[in-house]
């Protein structure tokens, strides 16, 4: 056997191995934190969107959906400028974090529909960089949740910065044990995922998503929120004073192929 057919040989027949770990993983062991890993496509153009979307729609999430990672999430950015993507994979386990990848390149169909990006020379590449986060899932929130299905709907990303480890502690604490998860519920600020940061950018941080109906449905959410007796106090505790130093949020909209 040629040493190419046998590389692809041998990384289809792990591939059905972690595709059978991952569905049995969802059956048999519902309380598992899952791990996330988001990634971000920096993109130059809309052209270059249009192809990366193409390549993801086509080749990556039919890919990774035969290795068991699913559902994937694939989000444009609302902001009018950018031409940016962002794509949200859930994995069962860390064997499925280290495995993807190499799995997938194996796949004869992934490699033939996803020649548009893999041909594409460097004077021209399909994307600028990748940039991704791995987080692990909150206790509070071990698996990933899908709101809403509304034709309108938009996902809200947020990312908390700490000025270090014990406060970014702190305010993942303050949403697992202190109760403001179950504040942004009452409010109808629905949980997509919350994740603890482990590797990536604006360490140390956490991570989460919510998704709403609409924009308004969003703006209602939030002014619920922020007049919540219970949130109110709860921002007042001394114990959790000064544990966020930094804000980002990023409103996305779900691509035609995004499975979330």
């Amino acid at each position: 056997m040629k040493r190419r057919d046998f590389l692809t040989a041998t990384g289809l027949a792990a591939a059905g191995t972690l595709g059978r770990i991952g569905r049995a993983e969802s059956k048999t062991r519902q309380s598992q934190r899952e791990y996330y890993e988001l990634r971000a496509y920096r993109l130059k153009s809309a052209d270059r969107q249009k192809l990366v979307l193409g390549y993801l729609k086509a080749a990556a999430v039919p890919a990774l959906n035969r290795i068991g990672i699913e559902p994937v999430g694939v989000f444009t950015v609302l902001e009018p400028d950018s031409p940016d993507l962002y794509v949200l994979l859930v994995h069962r386990s860390l064997e499925s974090v280290v495995a993807a990848s190499r799995l997938i390149a194996f796949d004869p169909d992934y490699r033939k529909a996803a020649a548009g990006v893999l041909d594409a020379p460097k004077s021209d590449p399909a994307y600028e960089r990748i940039e991704s986060s791995l987080m692990l899932a909150f206790e509070a929130i071990p698996r990933l949740e899908i709101p809403t299905k509304a034709e309108s709907r938009i996902f809200q990303l947020r990312i908390y910065e700490s000025h270090n480890s014990l406060a970014a502690k702190k305010k993942v604490e303050m949403f697992n044990t202190g109760g403001e998860i179950a504040i942004f519920r009452k409010a109808a600020m629905n949980p997509v995922f919350f994740g603890e940061s482990l590797i990536g950018p604006k360490l140390p941080n956490l991570t989460y998503m919510l998704g709403f109906d609409d924009m308004a449905a969003k703006e209602k959410a939030w002014n619920k929120f922020r007049q919540d007796p219970d949130w109110n106090k709860l921002k007042e505790d001394p114990y959790y004073k000064d544990t966020v130093s930094n804000v980002t949020n990023i409103l996305l909209r779900p691509a035609s192929c995004s499975q979330i």
